[in-house]
């Protein structure tokens, strides 16, 4: 396992992390081919499971932690939102609504189709420097509960298992369906975020995406772009 959640109360990150397996979605479906989702049913993480996320944390690099966050609230423009929090060159990547009932929530905006969990690419990052891209802020405005899904394997981690030449590739959502396709297991976590919440996460590194699965209210999400060091934001674990 590569994932690392920080957390000062194991029992705390429990009551919100649920835990499954992945799978390869095929045929005449709402996602892409290949796209990968969430195997269910979804069962509680053990007290096992959660010191080992939260002791990884602790060896684990600012730029590749995750972190679940109290957000400071809006009292002005949604987008400067971040400014004050220590990166200056901060991007606000804007907002996105998902449906209520989503499995999953990232779609392919030229083909419609979901894509299920991935890598973003926001940094251009190659094998070597994945792991030192920005983190992604996200601020759910609700009205629903939503959840980040993460898998438990950082993307380099399979970008060495499928390709021989890993040193000289830029580490792909691809890489994360072949290896899927293969029968390798993957674990993928969900973490529940209540509207007002919030996290920080290595979303260029992590295969991810948010889901309302269950949920019968929409959420809309905020995101911003930075590099940040752990413990900017009061931490919700």
């Amino acid at each position: 396992m590569t994932l690392a959640i920080a957390a000062i109360d194991p029992a705390a990150l429990r009551k919100r992390c649920e835990v499954t397996t992945l799978r390869t979605m095929r045929g005449d479906s709402p996602y892409e081919e290949g796209a990968v989702v969430p195997a269910g049913p979804w069962t509680a993480i053990s007290d096992e499971t959660a010191r080992d996320l939260t002791a990884a944390a602790a060896q684990a690099r600012d730029s590749t932690l995750v972190e679940l966050v109290q957000v400071p609230q809006p009292t002005g423009p949604l987008a400067a939102l971040a400014e004050p929090l220590g990166d200056p060159a901060a991007l606000h990547l804007g907002q996105a609504r998902a449906p209520a009932d989503a499995l999953t929530t990232t779609g392919n905006h030229e083909y419609g189709r979901r894509i299920g969990l991935h890598v973003d690419n926001w940094d251009r990052l190659s094998y070597a420097a994945k792991h030192t891209g920005r983190r992604r802020l996200c601020l759910n405005l609700g009205p629903g509960t939503r959840y980040l899904l993460l898998a438990d394997l950082d993307i380099r981690a399979i970008c060495r298992a499928v390709h021989q030449d890993f040193e000289h590739r830029y580490p792909h959502t691809d890489d994360l369906r072949q290896y899927v396709i293969e029968g390798h297991l993957v674990l993928c976590f969900r973490l529940r975020l209540e509207p007002g919440e919030g996290y920080i996460a290595p979303t260029e590194l992590i295969p991810h995406d948010g889901s309302t699965e269950a949920q019968s209210e929409s959420s809309t999400a905020a995101f911003w772009l930075g590099h940040w060091p752990r413990g900017t934001l009061p931490s919700l674990v």
